[in-house]
């Protein structure tokens, strides 16, 4: 079987506080809405300026992730996958949703700093693993059941006394 890709990756501004809830099975998850704008010049040459709302959904630790250190304002980057569901509505109408269901964050700051003014981020892929990746302030998860605070040492894989370098 052929493989294929649903992946999406977006940098932008939170357009709304996050909305927190929880599933009857008890999985936290998280809503936001998040704006990116794009810049372009129109036939007749003038500067114009687009901007797309997105709708994110974050589970588990990334949720508690965003009820912690996300609002609205702050920059960030996602990487998910586009996921389309439609419900109906009381009149009977059927509404259409596209939503990305992000599966990595970083932190990029906001209006007043956010997430400490750093780069931290948290890669989810289930409730038993993650990563840290960025350069501080986020969470990493290290095995299953144990969480640490991010931010102290270095993220790099190098050492920093390797001179064997070719740069």
């Amino acid at each position: 079987m052929a493989r294929s890709l649903n992946k999406v990756m977006l940098i932008g501004n939170i357009g709304s506080e996050p909305e927190i809830k929880t599933t009857g099975a008890g999985t936290k998850f998280a809503k936001v809405s998040l704006a990116t704008n794009r810049q372009f010049k129109d036939r007749q040459g003038q500067q114009q300026e687009k901007t797309e709302w997105h709708r994110l959904t974050f589970w588990d630790k990334l949720a508690e992730l965003v009820e912690q250190y996300v609002k609205k304002g702050d920059r960030i980057y996602v990487e998910g996958r586009i996921e389309y569901s439609t419900t109906e509505d009381d009149k009977g109408n059927q509404k259409f949703w596209t939503d990305i269901t992000v599966n990595e964050m970083v932190l990029l700051g906001g209006a007043s700093g956010g997430a400490g003014g750093g780069g931290g981020g948290y890669e989810g892929g289930g409730a038993s693993r993650g990563r840290q990746t960025g350069g501080g302030g986020g969470y990493t998860k290290s095995g299953p059941g144990s969480t640490s605070g991010g931010g102290g040492g270095s993220t790099s894989p190098f050492d920093s006394q390797d001179d064997d370098l070719p740069f």
